[in-house]
């Protein structure tokens, strides 16, 4: 399904980050490419191909609305993930939102949508 894919995963806590990655090991996905920060991600986006992400709406200080702009602009598919309570600006209000904790089965539904794209 995703072999040779890039999936960027946007994460500012570390514990969450790497049960991301387990999840992605558990499903045979690629071990994404990962960012804490907006400057991170972007710089991941500007170096190379991104078939997919999902993007922390909260990264410490920042929100997470630049680097969905900037995938949105280049047409990779990604969806936001949060705790809760964050308003998601008109502009992206259509993109899917996975909330914490995560479950292994919507980690899978939502890549699986978008690598079969």
């Amino acid at each position: 399904m995703a072999e040779g894919r890039r999936i960027l995963l946007v994460e500012d806590d570390v514990l969450i980050g790497m049960m991301l990655v387990d999840m992605f090991d558990a499903l045979g996905l690629p071990e994404p490419a990962q960012a804490t920060t907006n400057e991170e991600a972007l710089a991941i986006i500007r170096s190379g191909p991104v078939d997919a992400a999902l993007i922390d709406i909260n990264l410490g200080d920042e929100k997470g609305w630049p680097i969905a702009d900037a995938l949105a602009e280049r047409n990779i598919p990604f969806a936001f993930t949060s705790g809760g309570g964050d308003v998601i600006p008109a502009v992206h209000a259509h993109r899917m939102l996975v909330t914490k904790p995560f479950r292994l089965s919507e980690i899978e539904a939502t890549l699986n949508g978008f690598l079969a794209e």
